[in-house]
């Protein structure tokens, strides 16, 4: 790898760091940045064990969201040989991720407080809940009594936001994670279920909730296809079919319907 591509990997990391750091603080910034870095990682570890050729992560800074990223990706140049490296290539940078996001979500809402709802009047951002944070939450805190809500710790917004970028990228939808490890699975018939989860996908957005227009026309144009490996006969082994049975709970799990409700609301007022 060439000095000037490795400037180029760590001017974006830096930038990505001082845009997360200025959404909340060291302790948004630490935990989120190592769930993203360690995501990726993921993906690359793998790749490199099967001989795939891939860059290192490439960050992207974007200090105007809430949440100060876009993310990161890596870049995947060689040809996937099997089912199998193209099941632990996808499935690597996921679990990877929540090994962190877990306890970033756990010690997070446990330094969280609990507080009236009248007491808010309206202050922050308003966030959507997926099975699992919910789960992670009630053991946290146990339950919280009526009319309170949790004003999250820095930390647990970090494992929020790493919740929320697991589930998207577990979408069971073309060259997401979740696409390579459906085909992986199913091989050329997974396909159809791209189409099929496009399609309702789609029109949820059109009828319920307007925040994922965008998502959706961008896999409309790059989710409806999936190279395929190699080996393209070969079937997963079942400890990987029974994996990528969790990775898909883990997904349904994760997944938030809608992640800002008061920017689901707002938006659904202008549709009207």
């Amino acid at each position: 790898m060439t000095r000037k591509r490795l400037t180029l990997h760590g001017v974006l990391f830096v930038l990505t760091v001082i845009s997360t750091y200025f959404v909340a603080g060291f302790w948004y910034a630490f935990p989120l940045m190592s769930i993203l870095l360690c995501h990726e990682m993921g993906h690359f570890v793998m790749s490199q064990t099967y001989g795939v050729e891939a860059t290192l992560p490439f960050f992207i800074p974007f200090p105007l969201s809430p949440f100060g990223t876009f993310g990161a990706i890596i870049k995947m140049k060689g040809l996937i040989p099997n089912r199998k490296a193209l099941f632990d290539i996808g499935a690597g940078g996921p679990l990877a991720g929540l090994i962190l996001t877990f306890p970033a979500i756990y010690f997070g809402l446990k330094a969280s407080k609990i507080v009236p709802l009248n007491s808010l009047h309206g202050r922050g951002l308003i966030l959507g809940d997926s099975l699992l944070f919910k789960g992670l939450q009630y053991l946290a805190l146990g339950p919280i009594p009526k009319g309170y809500d949790v004003v999250l710790h820095p930390a647990a917004y970090a494992g929020w936001v790493g919740l929320f970028v697991t589930a998207l990228n577990l979408l069971p939808i073309g060259q997401l994670d979740g696409g390579h490890i459906l085909y992986a699975l199913f091989g050329p018939k997974s396909l159809k279920v791209y189409r099929v989860g496009i399609l309702l996908f789609a029109v949820y957005a059109l009828f319920f909730n307007l925040e994922w227009v965008l998502l959706v026309t961008l896999l409309f144009f790059f989710g409806l296809k999936h190279p395929p490996p190699l080996d393209d006969v070969t079937p997963l082994d079942s400890k990987r079919r029974v994996i990528g049975i969790i990775m898909l709970i883990i997904f349904f799990s994760s997944f938030m319907p809608s992640p800002f409700p008061g920017l689901a609301k707002e938006l659904g007022g202008l549709a009207g």
